[in-house]
């Protein structure tokens, strides 16, 4: 029962005290409704503000399940990221 934003930005808290920076994200929302390129920048400045990095660095798309499976049915939603860290050393 927390926000997600919330989580997010304590994930960052950790991986900084570990010495880490976010290099950049590359996320995948799943989805059949409702089409997110409306929000796409929204995410995006979202996601960046949260971590305090630039928005460039975030990648948001989005993709349906050509209605196959739970979420094809649309009793849910899946959502991938990738991120890329780097030892900071001072910057």
């Amino acid at each position: 029962n927390i926000g997600s934003k919330i989580l997010l930005k304590k994930v960052n808290e950790l991986i900084i005290s570990k010495g880490y920076k976010i290099s950049n994200i590359d996320s995948t929302i799943v989805m059949e409704k409702p089409k997110l390129k409306d929000f796409n920048f929204s995410i995006r400045k979202s996601i960046a503000g949260i971590l305090g990095i630039n928005i460039d660095q975030v990648s948001v798309k989005a993709t349906t399940s050509e209605k196959l499976g739970f979420v094809g049915k649309e009793e849910g939603a899946q959502a991938y990221s990738t991120v890329l860290l780097y030892e900071n050393l001072g910057e």
